[in-house]
């Protein structure tokens, strides 16, 4: 087939304007449709031209498309209310990029603290990056367990201005970290291996869209939100069926050992060994819901370039910054409350109450002060670390987690790592092992999984002891929890 030709003819009669998106076009498109016929590329053309914002980052057709937007703009700036040869959708797109010019990112970053420099992939630097270079950033930093995500990086945390960034949560809103320890011998982890494996399968509910038969009643389902915000109106019955239930990936619930070795504990409890029940999960369909939303609410009406895209924020003295607010920290609320229920459960199936529970969340913004100065920090995969505030550190499956004390470091924004974080993408880690390989690297730690895809593999993650020693500055450790029987999605 001969190389493609365009005329202006052509791009004329499927509707092309009369500027310079049609030379743009006969110039560009051959480089991209080296053997497509030109009857074909000119069908492809049409939805370019009714809405070109769908395809300005399509490598095809980004700069045509970006000719096309100019041409509307320049349009829409002689005729302020709108012109005829445009549909309604474009020209309320139009309306609000002229309404919302693109922010520009600073030519000098705020100075931010690094932590375990040499462990941190370059993908979550160069997000880290950017977000410093924010008009709104206050302060920031990188934790040891740092990788790579969408917008913040994960294990990134970020001080802004009266501003929040949807993105800077996540999309698993308050995800977070809940463990039970019970005045019962350590020892029992193995003489009661079978019962508690029945006892994990009979009271989790693990999996992406699982919900029980029964919506569950809790006060949280009660909230006035709900009532308020027809977003979370409509997620209401859902979030009562998921209650109480865990996500997928690294979401899991585990029966294991806690060895107390800090005397002077805030937890009051002597040093020694005891069964415990650790959990790690989020807020499910709601979080994930509310985070899509205003994720793209906060994209239309706060412009970036394109690397920093999904760092938009939302005012917080806009409505839809006040909406979002509400809505994740009644997230973060049902986050706490689907613990609480797993830890209820358990507490009933093994008729004993704990001697102390402690939990503490993650992907969450608090207004906090931080040098003198109120700000909203987005912890992304980070764990609090305040002066004398307690918290979790997972490490992996067949890893240590560590329970800590946060020395309050304000390089750090008085935050420390989430996890020992991942060292390999989910799939080069499931790539990279196979079932029988996994399970005698299991048995070898004397480690009994229920479910668990390759992708959570112990190999995909750091060495968490390596997580730790980069972050005395910012916690003390006062006691550990040894993983044994461990519950995850299918």
């Amino acid at each position: 087939m001969s190389k493609l030709r365009l005329t202006g003819k052509d791009l004329r009669t499927i509707g092309f304007p009369e500027n310079r998106a049609i030379s743009i076009a006969i110039n560009d498109l051959p480089k991209h449709f080296k053997k497509v016929s030109h009857y074909v590329v000119l069908d492809l053309l049409k939805p370019v031209i009714e809405n070109p914002f769908d395809y300005l980052e399509d490598q095809r057709f980004a700069k045509t498309a970006a000719a096309l937007v100019e041409y509307h703009q320049q349009q829409l700036k002689k005729s302020p209310t709108g012109h005829t040869e445009v549909s309604v959708e474009l020209l309320e797109k139009l309306k609000l990029l002229r309404d919302n010019s693109i922010q520009d990112l600073r030519d000098e970053k705020t100075p931010y603290t690094t932590y375990g420099h040499d462990q941190i992939e370059q993908g979550a630097i160069n997000q880290m990056e950017i977000a410093a270079r924010l008009p709104i950033t206050v302060a920031g930093a990188l934790m040891p367990d740092a990788h790579q995500g969408y917008g913040l990086p994960i294990g990134g945390v970020l001080a802004t201005e009266n501003a929040v960034i949807p993105y800077g949560v996540g999309v698993d809103i308050g995800c977070r970290m809940c463990l039970s320890i019970y005045d019962m011998p350590d020892k029992l982890v193995d003489i009661r291996k079978q019962e508690l494996e029945i006892l994990l399968n009979r009271n989790t509910l693990f999996g992406a869209g699982k919900e029980f038969s029964k919506a569950e009643d809790h006060e949280v389902l009660n909230n006035n939100a709900f009532n308020e915000n027809p977003l979370l109106k409509s997620l209401q019955m859902k979030a009562a069926k998921q209650l109480g239930s865990s996500g997928s990936g690294n979401h899991f619930v585990e029966f294991g050992i806690v060895e107390i070795t800090d005397p002077q504990n805030e937890l009051n409890i002597p040093i020694g060994k005891y069964l415990s029940v650790l959990s790690h999960s989020g807020s499910r369909g709601l979080g994930a819901t509310i985070a899509n939303h205003y994720t793209k609410v906060a994209m239309e009406k706060c412009v970036l370039p394109k690397e920093a895209k999904h760092l938009a924020w939302l005012d917080l003295n806009t409505q839809e910054g006040q909406e979002y607010w509400i809505a994740m920290n009644l997230a973060g609320d049902y986050a706490s409350a689907c613990h609480h229920r797993i830890h209820e459960k358990l507490a009933k199936a093994l008729a004993e109450k704990p001697l102390a529970m402690l939990e503490n969340h993650h992907n969450f913004a608090w207004k906090e002060v931080w040098n003198g100065k109120e700000v909203i920090t987005h912890r992304k995969g980070a764990t609090p670390a305040g002066k004398n505030v307690l918290g979790i550190i997972p490490g992996s499956m067949t890893a240590p987690g560590f329970i800590v004390r946060g020395k309050g470091n304000e390089a750090s924004i008085q935050s420390a790592s989430h996890g020992a974080g991942r060292k390999l993408s989910r799939t080069q880690a499931a790539n990279s092992i196979t079932r029988q390989e996994l399970s005698k690297i299991l048995t070898n730690e004397g480690i009994t999984l229920i479910g668990g895809g390759l992708d959570e593999s112990p190999h995909a993650y750091k060495d968490i002891k390596e997580v730790m020693k980069a972050q005395t500055d910012l916690v003390e450790t006062i006691g550990l929890f040894y993983p044994k029987i461990v519950r995850m999605d299918e």
